[in-house]
């Protein structure tokens, strides 16, 4: 008989797995929707291959892998897709998640689909192709994608099968050996194969399953696997803590079973593969428990990944009112479920319905009495106690140096605590916050490593740029010394004649480009004429509001009429800047034709004659409204208005009387300049449209030489200064040459 090591630490709660074994694994009818989560495994969220309204049948692939450790989802029965939305999924914090909403259509219609008569004739990587795309993860743990696990590069000498289930009420496994002992047999081998055939494969089976193991040990007959059995103790199921009880070796911290040659594998995952491989049928449902004494029923169900929870509950008598909470898992190691209509998916091995007197509501935690019988529970050979005091100061160094991570989270410290401190909690906690700074630093790192790459690179560029400044710097040094060299060692000559003209023409350049600059200043007469237009603006908007004021009728309330004198107010101080800054302006320079120009422009007369008009207009509007007024405060507020616009009306009719005569003489003089200067530009257009094809090549060509000798001016004057503009300037030579070079070659063409 193989010798077996013992647990450390553990606990022995009641097991409670007698209820549901009673009957054989029951089907259920479909339920009206089927909710399946795109993520039900721990990696990446799988591509979603299909949309609304779309018509799926059974097995059909819903979501493919993406990503290594990634694993797809499929149909579990034919119908519609009604929605992918957000829904309430399995997780301790009650989150959404991505999920594809399927209405059965009642048919259970298959895809064409075919699986492997021997899979020997295949090679061990076909094998984790269908692994991988049939959506298979761990069916009694935290869900890791199967492919990936039995993807090792280490050698594999010991292969596990893990046929614990430790974990009190939950029968799923036990019934699945029970009922399917030749397909779990045939699963092994498979995975046998795909490992390179280990020297020895186990199956670790508690000795509270004495039905499975005799069924399984008559299917075990002329074959390598040898069926292990050893006392019942939780959590002996944990990956870690089997290894230990049937090899005697230990995982190392942060490690692998890989890292010591073991691979371990659920026998509900044994079992899927087995239906993946030689039934060529995708993981899209899996046997789970249904019990507690606030159920009438207790069994195990073929269940299909999607099924609400309360369609389960349905048919198995649940009494709301009986049942303390509701627990997916076991009550060890269970989540609270707030909402019966969450899904059941791929590592639901259990849906727990107790009463009160099954599993009460906790007392209020106590503070720690330091009794150390979490620290004699604990199978990791963990320090609960001093776990649990880091976590409560957020000393997260600490924590993981005292082997956080190696928490399998059983609850035995929880379980054992006389203090009723709910120990688990924290280390969930402590293990997501740890996660969230290690995320935030990686991000923090990239950033920093970005930052420092642009900079190097701006830094490399400038270098390189002063690098070039400073060439050209020295190369226009040179030829200023060469230059100076020559007009001293010899007498005037064409060529020095030659520099001195280039120089004065750089100086030309110069000059114009200067005067070009001094021309787009706003000359004194132009700066005038702009606020002479704000106070015209500032005029005609205090004459706005003053005029929204009059309109005001009786039912206005004292509010409106507070903020339409506000604006008046407001509209005067605008005018008085624009005045005042009108005043301070410089008087400009006489200018005869430009005065001409106004009066040609527009002529004063008229427009006071136009100014008088509205101002009467107005007058006779405000008499009007003041006769209908019947509020004094109204009457009064138009009469001051009515004041104010015939004063206007006086000033405007003297300066009508007082306004100069129009000058016909100038006006004529202007409209002659300009009729002569149309005449040019209509004589000039003439002559080109008369000129012959040659002549007007020679006047091109003369342009083009033109425009060449100040092009290459001031590529010298660039050069001599060390500029950043002689690549630009250079290439305007070149292109100028070029076109006078085609000019020129088509002129001498034609003559």
């Amino acid at each position: 008989m193989r010798k077996v090591w013992d647990l450390i630490g553990g606990v022995h709660p009641p097991e409670n797995k007698h209820q549901s074994v009673q009957e054989s694994i029951g089907t259920l009818p479909l339920p009206e929707k089927l909710v399946i989560p795109l993520n039900q495994h721990i990696g990446a969220p799988p591509k979603l291959l299909v949309s609304a309204g779309d018509i799926v049948l059974k097995g059909q692939p819903l979501a493919e892998p993406k990503g290594m450790v990634s694993v797809g989802v499929h149909a579990p029965t034919s119908g519609q897709i009604s929605e992918i939305s957000d829904y309430p999924i399995p997780h301790p914090s009650g989150m959404s998640a991505r999920c594809v909403t399927l209405i059965p259509d009642g048919k259970d219609e298959w895809i064409e689909h075919k699986g492997t008569d021997n899979f020997r004739d295949k090679t061990p990587e076909e094998l984790l192709d269908i692994i991988r795309s049939s959506g298979i993860s761990g069916l009694g743990g935290a869900g890791f994608a199967s492919a990936v696990k039995l993807s090792t590069r280490q050698p594999i000498s010991t292969l596990i099968i893990n046929a614990t289930e430790c974990e009190p009420y939950i029968t799923a496994d036990d019934m699945l050996m029970q009922e399917r002992p030749e397909a779990i047999v045939e699963g092994i081998k498979i995975l046998s194969y795909i490992l390179g055939e280990p020297d020895e494969i186990l199956i670790g089976i508690e000795d509270n399953k004495p039905q499975a193991y005799e069924i399984l040990e008559s299917y075990l007959e002329g074959t390598n696997i040898e069926l292990v059995e050893f006392s019942t103790r939780y959590p002996s199921g944990g990956e870690k803590q089997l290894i230990q009880i049937l090899t005697g070796k230990e995982v190392p911290n942060g490690g692998l079973p890989a890292d010591i040659g073991i691979v371990c594998q659920n026998v509900g995952t044994t079992h899927a593969i087995q239906r993946a491989i030689v039934h060529g049928e995708p993981l899209f449902s899996r046997v789970t428990t249904v019990t507690g004494k606030a159920c009438s029923t207790n069994r195990n169900y073929q269940t299909l990944i999607g099924t609400p929870i309360s369609h389960l509950l349905e048919y198995n008598g649940f009494d709301q009112s009986q049942c303390s909470r509701l627990v997916m898992g076991g009550p060890m190691m269970g989540l609270t479920l707030e909402n019966p209509e969450i899904p059941v998916i791929k590592t639901t091995n259990c849906i727990l319905a107790p009463t009160e007197d099954e599993l009460p509501t906790p007392p209020p935690a106590q503070p720690c009495i330091r009794c150390g019988m979490c620290a004699e529970a604990c199978p990791a050979s963990l320090l609960p106690q001093q776990l649990f005091w880091y976590a409560q100061s957020q000393n997260y160094e600490r924590l993981e140096a005292h082997n956080l991570f190696d928490c399998i989270e059983c609850g035995a410290c929880s379980y054992v605590c006389p203090s009723n401190i709910p120990l688990v909690q924290y280390y969930r906690a402590s293990k997501g916050e740890i996660r969230k700074l290690a995320a935030e630093k990686v991000n923090a790192d990239r950033a920093r490593q970005r930052f420092e790459f642009q900079k190097a690179r701006k830094e490399k560029e400038e270098a390189a740029k002063a690098a070039k400044r400073e060439a050209r710097k020295k190369a226009a040094e040179q030829a200023r010394a060469k230059a100076a060299n020559t007009r001293t060692s010899t007498e005037v000559s064409p060529a020095a004649t030659g520099a001195t003209a280039k120089s004065s023409a750089a100086d030309d350049i110069i000059k114009a480009a200067m005067a070009r600059a001094e021309a787009k200043k706003a000359s004194p007469e132009e700066q005038r004429a702009k606020l002479e237009r704000g106070v015209v603006r500032a005029e005609s908007h205090l004459e706005t509001v003053e005029q929204r004021l009059q309109d005001l009728d009786s039912e206005a309330t004292d509010k409106q009429r507070e903020q339409a004198q506000a604006a008046i107010e407001d509209a005067r101080l605008r005018l008085e800047d624009a005045q005042s800054k009108l005043k301070a302006a410089p008087e400009p320079k006489p200018d005869k034709a430009k005065e001409v120009m106004a009066k040609v422009q527009a002529s004063p007369k008229e427009a006071l004659e136009k100014k008088i008009a509205t101002l009467k207009d107005r007058i006779n509007v405000t008499e009007e409204k003041i006769a209908e007024a019947e509020d004094d405060a109204l009457k009064a507020a138009l009469q001051k208005g009515l004041e104010k616009q015939q004063e206007k009306l006086r000033d405007a009719e003297q300066q009508l009387t007082e306004a100069p005569a129009e000058s016909t003489t100038a006006i004529s003089e202007t409209e002659d300049a300009a009729a002569t200067a149309i005449a040019k530009a209509q004589a000039k257009a003439a002559a080109q449209a008369s000129m012959s094809d040659e002549e007007k090549l020679r006047a091109n060509v003369t342009s083009l030489q033109t425009r060449l000798k100040k092009a290459q001016e001031r590529l010298i004057v660039a050069e001599e200064e060390g500029s950043n503009h002689i690549d630009a300037l250079r290439t305007g030579v070149e292109k100028l040459q070029a076109k006078l070079n085609s000019a020129e070659t088509e002129l001498s063409e034609l003559s």
